[in-house]
């Protein structure tokens, strides 16, 4: 079965000291900051309120943390180690996706998904070069 390289990068993490891993964690951060900043600023208004409801519960999780109830994508799920999750919506706002997607009664306003696309590239690459840069300063 191909599992698209998840199965040798899983064997490369293992090899991966401790010390590199627990050096990663900032990166990861800064580069979901910079995207979930980008989603706030796409998402829209809620218009029949001035509260920024959409946009003040898109949030990072960082690693071992668990993300808010009710968020899309995923719901509530606890973050493994070495990776961080973005999600809109929580317990008030439940509508992400109905916002991002569209309904019969209400076109889609793309938010989410945009702004991963913009990042992706960028944050992929500084992910790279923070474990290199951890890797070899773990040696």
């Amino acid at each position: 079965m191909n599992d698209g390289g998840l199965s040798s990068f899983q064997r490369r993490m293992r090899a991966v000291p401790q010390a590199a891993r627990e050096a990663i964690k900032p990166v990861l951060m800064k580069q979901a900051e910079a995207m979930a900043d980008t989603m706030r600023s796409l998402a829209p208004d809620d218009p029949a309120t001035d509260a920024p409801d959409l946009k003040s519960s898109i949030a990072v999780t960082g690693p071992g943390e668990a993300t808010p109830p009710y968020s899309q994508p995923g719901g509530a799920m606890v973050v493994p180690e070495n990776a961080v999750a973005i999600t809109a919506g929580n317990t008030d706002v439940r509508y992400p996706h109905l916002q991002e997607h569209g309904t019969s009664k209400h076109a889609a306003q793309p938010f989410f998904w945009p702004a991963f696309r913009l990042h992706r590239k960028k944050a992929l690459g500084a992910i790279k070069r923070g474990i290199g840069k951890a890797i070899r300063e773990a040696r």
